[in-house]
């Protein structure tokens, strides 16, 4: 039966983030990681400190307007003591889905996924003018129903989360240290003021279970097949992207 040894896998981690700077980067490059203030946003920047240090790690905080929570951003920046700049993307999303809009109608998922672009945009610009690398901040459980915007924030240069569920990365926060209102922040996607287990359908702590083969759902098939069903849909997020060959 699948066990999860928390020490263990934050050893791992801090020692995988350490040896790919080592093998891709210079003994300067910074890690470069969006700030909103969530579990995976604070555990990865907190994984990149233990593993480069504190003056490797350059954090973007990226509201869309006013962010009600932003303060949650602030906390971590300021908990982990690292370098941080604050790029309001509201008025580039308005101006660009304005542009859209003056030549076809506007779609929900136009107007879902396109803030998720401009912010990954965003990373890569900040990444570019200090050289450093664009953390992805997904985990397994949002990658495995597709919970995350393609070339947006499933985009970045090295993932350290993505094999972990959304359990797991709880456990490695609470290892870590961070603030219990970090760790524990109720997900919220900021558009439809859902949380992200009421737009799934399902909780996290089910989906963990089913992904680590804990469960079979026999119970419950129509949630098994809603999650399959998810999951197949959205492979083709996680995979690079399909080309012709000769």
């Amino acid at each position: 039966m699948y066990h999860f040894n928390a020490q263990e896998t934050l050893d791992r981690l801090i020692q995988w983030v350490r040896t790919y700077f080592e093998e891709n980067a210079s003994p300067e490059t910074k890690a470069v990681i969006g700030i909103s203030g969530g579990k995976d946003s604070s555990v990865a920047a907190a994984v990149c400190v233990k593993a480069l240090g504190k003056d490797r790690v350059f954090g973007v905080l990226m509201p869309q307007g006013e962010q009600a929570d932003i303060s949650s951003s602030y906390l971590l920046v300021n908990t982990l003591g690292i370098e941080h700049c604050e790029i309001n993307i509201g008025e580039t999303v308005s101006t660009f889905m304005t542009g859209v809009s003056q030549i076809m109608p506007l779609t929900e998922q136009a107007r879902v996924n396109t803030p998720a672009r401009i912010r990954m945009t965003t990373l890569y610009a900040v990444a570019a003018c200090l050289g450093g690398r664009v953390v992805n901040t997904c985990n397994l459980s949002e990658d495995w129903v597709g919970y995350s915007t393609k070339f947006g924030d499933a985009a970045g240069d090295f993932s350290p989360l993505s094999d972990l569920t959304v359990t797991e990365v709880l456990q490695i926060g609470e290892l870590l240290g961070l603030p219990a209102e970090l760790v524990h922040k109720t997900p919220i996607d900021g558009l439809c003021g859902k949380t992200d287990e009421e737009n799934l359908g399902f909780t996290y702590a089910e989906l963990d279970l089913y992904i680590r083969g804990l469960t079979d759902l026999s119970d419950k098939p129509a949630l098994k097949e809603k999650i399959d069903r998810m999951h197949k849909n959205n492979l083709h997020k996680l995979k690079l992207m399909p080309k012709f060959e000769l």
